[in-house]
């Protein structure tokens, strides 16, 4: 039935009974429903629920990790080539079905970065590894005279 909102004399005519029936239901608290107004709605579920549908199967359990990387000091160039690593890194086939996505913000006037990563906690974890990796201390990203 769905999630639908029925009233008792579809209801009623739905399961061939009278629309009596169907009110003494909800009364007794056999039939869950709720009034709007002078009327009472029942919803597809508990229809289903009533005459015995099995309800639908619960969603998967669903973890997604946000994240947000600040870097200071980052030379232009390099915010680039950084930029094009994680892209590229983010769209690498992953175990999941569900994509991990990164933005990068580069502010020239500040030499800053930010980096948004969204997705799997593993996956998320191996950009942030990367990430990580690159950002090593020789390297040469950092603009002359900022450090890690």
């Amino acid at each position: 039935m769905g999630n639908d909102m029925y009233s008792v004399e579809q209801v009623a005519e739905r399961l061939g009974l009278h629309v009596r029936t169907v009110r003494n239901y909800v009364r007794d608290g056999r039939l869950k429903a709720v009034k709007i107004g002078k009327q009472y709605r029942i919803a597809g579920a508990d229809l289903d629920a009533l005459i015995g549908e099995p309800a639908p199967a619960a969603a998967t359990g669903h973890v997604e990790v946000s994240s947000i990387v600040q870097i200071d000091g980052l030379a232009p160039g390099a915010a680039d080539r950084l930029s094009t690593l994680l892209t590229a890194g983010a769209q690498a086939p992953h175990d999941t079905p569900e994509p991990l996505r990164v933005q990068t913000i580069y502010d020239r006037g500040r030499s800053r970065m930010k980096i948004v990563i969204l997705g799997g906690p593993a996956e998320t974890a191996d950009i942030l590894q990367l990430l990580d990796g690159l950002l090593g201390a020789d390297n040469g990203l950092f603009a002359p005279g900022a450090g890690r």
